[in-house]
């Protein structure tokens, strides 16, 4: 099985860095610098979203996360999945943290924005292919 972003989410990320490149062009000098930072930032985030397909995998031999950074595999016995619930600004929200108990100790945090999914039906699906969970 395999997570990603909706495949809908980098096209309107990057239509909304071409209307405000668009709309950069007509501004003045300072609001040009503002909105052109943003179209930039929004291309980042859809060209993130393209080259990180799928987000995480899961197979016999455990899961592999795509990062920036490359990919982060993880064996069965060695990964711990857990569902984190917070509160900010009175909107709850979930993520998944992908913890490998062994040597490495590395921590990868994922939302409903990167798995395309909720990160607690993820991680059901994680602990009943042989994760840990807290």
């Amino acid at each position: 099985m395999q997570w990603s972003p909706r495949t809908g989410q980098p096209v309107l990320l990057a239509l909304g860095a071409v209307l405000l490149a668009g709309a950069a062009l007509g501004a003045d000098p300072v609001g040009r610098a503002l909105l052109g930072a943003a179209a930039l930032l929004l291309a980042a985030l859809a060209l993130r979203d393209v080259l990180l397909r799928p987000r995480l995998a899961v197979d016999a031999d455990g899961a592999v996360v795509r990062t920036l950074g490359g990919r982060v595999a993880v064996g069965w016995p060695r990964l711990r999945a857990t569902v984190r619930t917070t509160r900010r600004l009175g909107t709850r929200s979930r993520t998944l943290e992908l913890e490998d108990t062994g040597d490495d100790a590395v921590l990868l945090v994922l939302g409903r924005w990167d798995l395309g999914a909720d990160p607690e039906e993820v991680a059901a699906v994680l602990w009943a292919r042989g994760a840990t969970g807290l």
